[in-house]
């Protein structure tokens, strides 16, 4: 009995198969390692450390926009990973799973909309 279903000859069906997520998950990795540095280098740098020297930083639209971009990688970063393990490890159950996942992406929606306020208010 030789089983057909292994090898390039296998059938491969479903949503995920992991690539595009850890190729992801990385991308977002580096753009918050970059954005890292960059805020060691103005803090290292700098020789106003009080609230207004940090005000006078996230004045720049630059500055704020990379910060929000982060803030969305680091987002869609955390959905990756949690999304993993609401599939992996949490539940089999369909039903659960979906309310664990749509509840996941109402909260880190959320955090993009309170995070942008924060940004644009300052």
């Amino acid at each position: 009995m030789t089983n057909k279903n292994i090898g390039p000859k296998r059938l491969v069906v479903g949503a995920h198969y992991g690539l595009r997520d850890w190729l992801a998950q990385r991308a977002t990795a580096v753009v918050m390692a970059v954005y890292t540095v960059i805020l060691l280098v103005l803090f290292l740098t700098g020789r106003n450390f009080s609230y207004e020297g940090w005000q006078a930083i996230f004045t720049c639209q630059w500055f704020r926009a990379a910060t929000f971009a982060v803030i969305l990688s680091l987002l869609y970063h955390a959905w990756v990973g949690i999304r993993d393990v609401w599939m992996d490890y949490v539940t089999k159950n369909v039903f659960v799973r979906i309310v664990f996942q749509v509840a996941t992406i109402l909260w880190l929606v959320a955090c993009a909309f309170y995070a942008a306020q924060i940004l644009w208010r300052v």
